[in-house]
């Protein structure tokens, strides 16, 4: 059964779309998705969604998100990192001269639950349009700030670097959180500009990078995580009788018991091991809200040629 979540290692220079485009060749399905983008020039962990397991995305997106990136003090460019045109330029005595104290007091003011700009070349959609695309038809795009939570941002080491200041940082951080906005403010409040010339993805939610595959040594039989582990991961799990799984399978509701207070989907396990569904608990009662099936035959995997390699869509 070809179904489950990947966890690719994206390199750099590939969109988020070309890796889903090899994967589908690599998995023999149109069928695939992935939970976040990642920028061509960031690296790091991708999850994608083979088959039915696709629709355990939406539980993925929203998972707190974990990155090593490098912050350069002392320029700002179009796209606040390295792939823009730099705008400004700070003299190399101006980025000499700033303090370690200044440096963790900027951080610590974009720590915690703070208003953020997105970066106006984003995927963020303006009037049914990507924002990057407006910005690259030659429009002035001004994104509305909005609520993001950085749990963590971490100074681990400064370089100096031809009148530079690159600062390597770990951020933990909420859906929806730019590292590139965090390094363009930054450097906005530090005087100096800043835009961001390394970003790596090392977590979503329970997801490391160490367990991660680059395309090129993907293997869909044996690197797919099933449907039953990738949803007990981000989700709390019920295990059925062989009765109740087939009467959630007919639309039933189910008698359950479940502690107190409990909110949210809950991954509902038949007693093979199976994923039957998702399902919402009211009272003592649940009833499913997403039924996966039953058997889900594998498709034959389309053979990879080498101009697969190039990362076209398919």
């Amino acid at each position: 059964m070809t179904s489950g979540l990947l966890l690719i290692d994206k390199a750099q220079g590939w969109t988020s779309h070309d890796a889903v485009a090899r994967t589908r060749r690599l998995a023999g399905t149109r069928k695939v998705g992935h939970a976040g983008t990642l920028d061509p020039m960031a690296t790091g962990l991708l999850v994608l969604g083979v088959n039915s397991s696709t629709r355990l995305l939406t539980f993925v997106v929203g998972l707190d998100k974990e990155y090593l990136a490098t912050i350069r003090l002392g320029a700002a460019t179009t796209t606040d990192d390295a792939e823009g045109e730099e705008i400004t330029r700070s003299p190399a005595e101006a980025v000499a001269a700033i303090h370690a104290e200044a440096i963790a007091a900027g951080i610590a003011a974009l720590t915690g639950d703070i208003s953020q700009q997105p970066s106006a070349v984003s995927a963020i959609k303006v009037d049914g349009k990507r924002a990057y695309a407006r910005v690259r038809a030659g429009e002035d795009v001004q994104l509305a700030e909005r609520p993001v939570t950085v749990s963590s941002f971490e100074l681990l080491s400064s370089t100096s670097v031809d009148g530079f200041l690159d600062l390597d940082v770990r951020v933990t951080c909420g859906s929806g959180t730019y590292i590139r906005a965090l390094a363009r403010d930054l450097g906005a409040g530090l005087g100096v500009g800043a835009h961001l010339t390394r970003l790596r993805r090392t977590r979503i939610g329970p997801f490391r990078i160490e367990d991660a595959c680059l395309l090129d040594d993907l293997d869909v039989a044996t690197a797919i995580i099933s449907p039953t582990d990738a949803a007990t991961r981000v989700l709390d799990r019920l295990d059925l009788s062989a009765q109740q799984a087939i009467d959630l399978g007919h639309g039933k509701r189910i008698a359950v018991t479940v502690v107190p207070g409990h909110s949210g989907p809950i991954a509902a396990i038949a007693p093979d091991g199976r994923l039957v569904g998702l399902v919402e608990v009211r009272g003592t009662t649940a009833k499913s809200i997403l039924n996966f099936p039953a058997d889900e035959p594998a498709v034959p995997a389309t053979p990879v040629t080498p101009a697969d390699a190039s990362g076209e869509s398919a």
